[in-house]
Formats: C-alpha cells, structure tokens, sequence
C-alpha cells in the first residue's frame, strides 16, 4: 500500500509562527509535481510538538484535501499518551487520511510491555493502517524487534518507521516480519541500503527539498538496481549531511524558506532558526543537488 520515497513533510509557517497556509499548498503542489510517493503530515519534521490539537487536525485535513487522492496521506497522530494518541488518530481517519504515524511514547519510558499494549490499544480502538515509529534517539524508548514480532500480528499495523539507521537491526526486521509488515527506513544516509535488504521505502527529510531525486533513489533501490540506487544517493549525499547539521526540521525549514516555502525564522520555540554559521555549507549542499536559490 505505501512504499517508495514518502516525505516527513514540514508545517511551512510565518515569522510570527502561524501556519502559513499558501506555502503549504504550494509544497504540497510541489511535491505531487515531483513523484513524491506518499506524503507524510504533521510528524516530527511537521513539528507536532509544538502544534496545538487544532492546528494539528487542521494541516491534516489540509494536505489531504489538497493532494484530493493523487497519493497517500499518512498522518502523525503519535504521543507519549495512548488516550491523546487515541484522539489524534481517529481525527486524521475523519480526515480522511489514508493511515497514522504512531511514534514510540516518549519521556515516559514505557517497558516493552507497555510500548506493545499502547500500539494495541490504538491499532483496536482505531480501523485504519497503522505504521510504528521507532527513533529512539528523540525518544528514548525503544520499540526492539521481539516487540516489533508481536505487533505484526495485528492486521493493521502495516509498517514500521525504524530510524536508528542501524542495518543489522533493520535486517532481522526484515527477516522476521517483513510478510506481516512493511519495512521502511526513517534515516536518508542510509535508506537505499535499507530497501536493498527487502524494506518498501523511506520516511524521508530530504525529500522535502529534493523530491525528485528521492523518488528516483528509492525507485532504483526497489527494482534493486545497487549500482544505481547508489550513485543516485551520492548525488543527495551532500544534503543528507547538511539538513542535520542542527537539529531537524531547522535546516529543512531554512533551506525551503530558501526556496519559498514559508519563512527562514517560521520555526516554534524551542527550536530557533537555523546557526548562521551552518548557513553556507547548507547553501553548498543544495547547489550541488541542483537546488536553485534565487
């Protein structure tokens, strides 16, 4: 159902903060132009954190509206509360989104116990596809493989994010529950060797910026073309790098404020708009992956 170069896509917004609901449409215009696989709104790099509940449901509904079908829509209804959870979830199905992003509960620390009991509890209370989200660098929780085993047993859980960016990890994935669910990495340096091993794509940053070229990379991966699919990813290399000099989304807000989507200082507290000394470097990335900057 989901696969290829899907875009963990950012909430373009003013100076002031608000969202800047026309370099929203027009990104999303954007993307549809550009192959982008699947569109994946209000995650991490959408900002959820900092989005109220209304502004949450509202770019949901949004995108959905303004993509009218052409690809998927996956929403980011993910929080350390299952009952919150719960509630974003069953707005995006409202929505009409076509399934939910469901990070790993952060801060609270749950066992392996309690991460399998809060993804049940939302795969049963809610009737759409499901995807995991495992980043335990942002989280701390871990969502390991046994775990992982036991959710893809429910018939709605239809994916894992794992963004750990480790291949070992992602291979006993893999090999363990790849007929159950799809595999997909959360981490551009290293997504084509994650599709390579027999995942189905990439929850991609990148993306955003380069559309294109994720499609491709992601396109040759899947036919299994390494010679391609690596010279392909050397050429988005340099933006791999530089959208995590600070933390993301600040670069990919910078870089699309850059290219008109939204404005350089359209960031929440407590993020602030990109260092100015990663300011350059990032205006080297996108010139050689042929970004133009006027």
């Amino acid at each position: 159902m989901f696969q290829g170069s899907m875009v963990a896509l950012i909430t373009p917004m003013t100076a002031s903060g608000d969202v800047d609901e026309a370099a929203l449409e027009a990104l999303v215009g954007f993307h549809l132009d550009n192959q982008t696989d699947a569109i994946v709104a209000v995650g991490t790099t959408g900002e959820s954190a900092t989005l109220s509940h209304e502004e949450h449901r509202h770019v949901i509904k949004r995108v959905v509206e303004i993509v009218a079908g052409k690809i998927p829509v996956i929403a980011g209804t993910g929080s350390n509360s299952t009952a919150e959870a719960l509630e974003l979830t069953e707005a995006a199905k409202l929505a009409g989104a076509d399934a939910a992003l469901l990070v790993a509960p952060y801060y609270n620390k749950p066992n392996q116990e309690g991460l399998f009991r809060h993804f049940e509890a939302l795969a049963k209370g809610v009737a759409m596809p499901q995807i995991l989200y495992n980043v335990p660098g942002r989280t701390v929780s871990d969502i390991l493989p046994d775990t992982v085993d036991r959710l893809a047993s429910i018939s709605n859980i239809v994916g894992i994010k794992e963004a750990t960016g480790d291949m070992a990890r992602a291979k006993e994935l893999i090999d363990r529950c790849s007929d159950r669910m799809a595999i997909f990495s959360g981490d551009d340096p290293t997504a084509f060797e994650l599709i390579l091993l027999g995942g189905k794509g990439n929850i991609s940053v990148t993306a955003n910026v380069i559309p294109q070229l994720m499609h491709d990379i992601c396109a040759a991966a899947l036919a299994g073309d390494r010679e391609l699919a690596l010279a392909l990813d050397n050429k988005a290399k340099p933006l791999h790098k530089a959208l995590f000099t600070d933390p993301n989304p600040i670069p990919v807000k910078w870089a699309l404020a850059k290219m008109g989507y939204g404005h350089v200082d359209g960031i929440r507290l407590p993020m602030v708009p990109l260092n100015p000394s990663f300011e350059a470097g990032l205006l080297e990335a996108l010139r050689l992956t042929g970004v133009n900057i006027d």
